[in-house]
């Protein structure tokens, strides 16, 4: 599948950016603001997010992910999320003119409206709130929108998918703990995203939840068999919660043809933005092969329940045609190519989260007699 630089269904995919809002509920870019030398108001050649590329991809919202690996070590957690999130906020702080923090879908249609990129942040990992509500709430404070309940291991009150390998259950889903995360964050009105974890702790989610649940960066099991994507019976669960699938982009994750690559040269890329020479695998994943995602998960849900989390800075391959979020356009009009019309494709852009994040907004509001327990 080519998009030509001419073709009517980019100039129709433009147009409708334009007037949409288009919200990408994953990227990793926090990790790059520990660099003193990397400026997100400076277009680079490397990485997927800078505002010369946001504006060229006519992106309305992000959500920046605050994320660090579970050492172990009490506090080194949230020592990191909390810097992650002063660096973002800097950021936002700096860059006034073109960037906005929001806290909700009324902040991020203001920023629409001023014509500046809302900023929102999230934290991924449950191992974060280091077996604390009261960090958890900390968290949400300091901005947090909605909290990824595992990342590539368990943690101590729920188990993950794992990434590169099957993990055997710790917890059998949600610890009674477990659950009582998940209804705080309804209290609060914080969105639970289920990316990452368990098939057993997703349904564990889909039986506690009060509010809809998200999937901030996953993909259909149905078209690539990865243990990190969604069954056709998760993606449904998730439309009747309300909630919304937010396709990934990874090829590790949507090309089952992908080849596995060392940790070691994973761990180059995201500290120097290359691949050491050699280690990056022979093989381009075609744009079809996302659009296939989209596809099946319009099929299976109804275009109400699926978005967009590139997971964008968190990965070191990108299907062709998708370099960087300058390229979104290029996605919108291959969906248009295949017949999907404009007002689905506007949900599909950041219509459905504004409603989730309004629905969250709505049963924190109903719960807010209930004590908070921990």
């Amino acid at each position: 599948m080519t998009i030509d630089r001419d073709s009517e269904y980019l100039h129709r995919a433009r147009r409708l950016h334009s007037r949409a809002i288009l919200i990408d509920t994953h990227c990793d870019t926090p990790q790059r603001l520990a660099d003193d030398e990397w400026e997100i108001a400076r277009r680079h050649e490397h990485g997927h997010v800078d505002i010369p590329r946001m504006r060229e991809g006519v992106v309305g919202a992000i959500f920046l992910a605050a994320f660090a690996r579970d050492t172990g070590k009490p506090g080194e957690g949230a020592r990191a999320v909390r810097t992650q999130i002063r660096r973002i906020k800097h950021v936002v702080d700096s860059n006034a003119r073109d960037l906005a923090l929001a806290r909700d879908a009324q902040g991020i249609r203001q920023a629409h409206r001023e014509g500046r990129i809302a900023i929102l942040i999230a934290v991924e990992g449950g191992h974060l709130i280091e077996d604390s509500l009261e960090l958890l709430r900390k968290y949400h404070e300091e901005g947090a929108i909605y909290l990824t309940l595992t990342h590539s291991t368990h943690t101590s009150w729920a188990d993950s998918s794992g990434v590169d390998e099957d993990l055997a259950p710790r917890c059998d889903g949600l610890t009674s703990f477990g659950r009582e995360v998940v209804a705080e964050m309804n209290r609060l009105g914080m969105m639970v995203d289920v990316s990452h974890v368990s098939d057993k702790t997703f349904w564990d989610v889909v039986e506690v939840s009060r509010a809809p649940i998200v999937a901030t960066h996953s993909s259909c099991r149905s078209v690539s068999p990865h243990r990190r994507n969604l069954t056709d019976e998760m993606m449904r669960a998730i439309a009747k919660s309300g909630g919304v699938v937010q396709i990934n982009f990874s090829p590790k994750f949507i090309n089952p043809a992908f080849p596995p690559v060392e940790r070691a040269a994973i761990e180059q890329y995201f500290k120097t933005g290359r691949m050491p020479e050699g280690a990056m695998p022979d093989c381009v994943t075609p744009l079809e092969i996302l659009v296939d995602h989209f596809d099946h998960a319009l099929q299976v849900t109804g275009p109400e329940h699926v978005g967009i989390g590139t997971d964008f800075d968190g990965i070191f391959a990108v299907p062709a045609g998708m370099e960087d979020c300058s390229k979104l356009p290029y996605l919108t009009a291959a969906l248009l190519r295949r017949g999907h019309p404009e007002a689905d494709l506007e949900n599909v852009l950041g219509e459905n989260v504004l409603r989730v994040m309004d629905a969250c907004k709505r049963v924190a509001d109903d719960l807010q007699g209930i004590t908070p327990t921990g």
